[in-house]
């Protein structure tokens, strides 16, 4: 079974870390409604894809 020879020292197992970042989710905003959409999805608020209804949805 391979082991280690030496322990990774703390400096240089974050060092390799580095780049582990949490990153935000890309959102666009919804041309008819102004909601916050993520690209290439249907529109929660308003139900439209490229300018299209593709999902009805009942106003209140």
């Amino acid at each position: 079974m391979a082991v280690p020879f030496r322990k990774v020292s703390k400096t240089r197992g974050r060092k390799r870390r580095t780049h582990y970042v949490i990153e935000a989710n890309t959102t666009v905003k919804c041309p008819k409604c102004g909601e916050a959409v993520k690209p290439h999805r249907v529109c929660p608020k308003c139900g439209t894809y490229k300018g299209k209804e593709v999902v009805k949805t009942t106003e209140e």
